[in-house]
């Protein structure tokens, strides 16, 4: 895979991306909290300004995608990207510190651009044969960063401050741009034909998906994985507290062996894994996190808890690796960018309205009825996708309707 000078570009280009991003999400979050001393309206605007483009912007983002020439459209949000952080630098060296909120807004829009950029070059020069390993190698290159981002991040803050952080992330976004200056010039056709104007374009991306089966499906699996997933983040402490009766601290440990166990199944996958039909991965990695949600809620024994931790962890690039398969596979050229930026928000967004529920359902039920509910919904995205399990990989024809 690293032969193809497309994936190695791009990952040399992501692995910059994703220090900028770790180092931007942990200096930021720690300077806010220092000079707001806690104040939890300005720590959740971090979080608003980290995932709101995604709702807002992903679609517009994706659609500007497929109309533009991917290899420059990366290039220019990276570009951006460094040279916002360079004004909120200089305006942090003045005194305002509220300018970081809009580094982090302004580099997660770009990103809307860049992101689905990159999976149009995949689909257009990598093999389909290789899509699967070369997506397990983006999400075993996700799950390192879990492990060390925040490590590198915290590190860079406590020892240098924010603004070499900041100058850290310029460093960052500006060798990602120059990285993908590597890449072949773009040709004239890898942009998009059609120029019915921009929102007639996000209806025909729309369109594209009812009309797919597998997007359809894919799309409402997602949705309840979500759901799933928005339930049980914000009650891993509690979990800690009240299960295992141990100091939250303890928390960081049970993240960093799902986060090891997400790494090693990703490389596990991008070895061993062509075989496998990603529907077939998919579903597995739902049944398996419906089970291990379920036990994890259930379990009030450390060494059960973190086994059951590893365990979900290990199978979860299952779930990523294979949606972001299916899409390429079955998705043409031309719809790329407006496919990633549906799907995208049906994802965050129910896993928002998970998150929202997950305290008021705790108090109502209980943390297992909560986890026990999770798992459910977790089942009920497999049980969506087994359709797809039962039929052959027919090609495009076979999945429409």
């Amino acid at each position: 895979m690293l032969r193809n000078k497309y994936v190695r570009t791009i990952i040399m280009s992501r692995v910059l991306l994703q220090l900028g991003v770790w180092v931007r999400n942990f200096a930021i979050l720690l300077y806010v909290t220092d000079i707001t001393h806690n104040d939890p309206f300005y720590v959740s605007l971090i979080s608003v300004a980290e995932y709101a483009p995604i709702f807002l912007f992903a679609i517009i983002g994706g659609t500007f995608a497929d109309r533009w020439l991917p290899k420059r459209t990366m290039m220019i949000s990276d570009a951006l990207s460094a040279c916002s952080v360079f004004v909120v630098l200089l305006v942090v060296m003045s005194g305002s510190w509220r300018a970081l909120l809009l580094a982090t807004l302004v580099s997660a829009i770009l990103s809307q651009f860049s992101q689905p950029s990159a999976m149009k070059l995949f689909k257009q020069h990598v093999p389909e044969d290789q899509l699967q390993s070369v997506m397990a190698m983006f999400q075993s290159l996700s799950a390192f960063f879990m492990v060390i981002g925040p490590v590198i991040g915290a590190f860079i803050y406590n020892h240098y401050g924010i603004e070499v952080s900041l100058i850290v992330m310029i460093g960052m976004f500006t060798g990602s741009a120059l990285i993908l200056g590597l890449l072949p010039k773009d040709a004239p056709e890898q942009a998009g034909k059609s120029r019915n104007g921009i929102m007639a374009e996000m209806k025909s991306g729309l369109d594209y998906v009812r009309s797919s089966r597998v997007l359809r499906n894919l799309g409402l699996a997602f949705a309840f994985a979500g759901l799933a997933a928005g339930l049980i983040q914000p009650l891993s402490v509690f979990v800690i507290i009240e299960n295992l009766g141990k100091d939250r601290g303890f928390l960081q440990w049970i993240m960093m062996a799902n986060g090891a166990a997400m790494l090693l199944g990703g490389m596990l996958i991008m070895s061993k894994g062509k075989a496998v039909k990603p529907q077939t991965m998919l579903a597995f990695g739902l049944l398996v996190s419906a089970a291990g949600t379920v036990g994890v809620g259930w379990s009030h024994h450390t060494a059960l808890t973190i086994t059951l931790q590893t365990l979900t962890g290990f199978f979860y690039p299952c779930i990523h690796i294979g949606i972001n398969t299916l899409i390429l596979r079955n998705t043409e050229a031309g719809y790329m960018g407006r496919v990633g930026g549906i799907m995208g928000p049906m994802f965050m967004g129910f896993m928002v309205i998970g998150m929202s529920a997950a305290g008021y359902l705790k108090g109502v039920f209980s943390l297992f009825a909560v986890f026990t509910g999770s798992g459910v919904l977790f089942l009920i995205a497999m049980l969506i996708l087994l359709p797809l399990v039962r039929a052959k990989e027919s090609g495009r024809q076979s999945l429409q309707g």
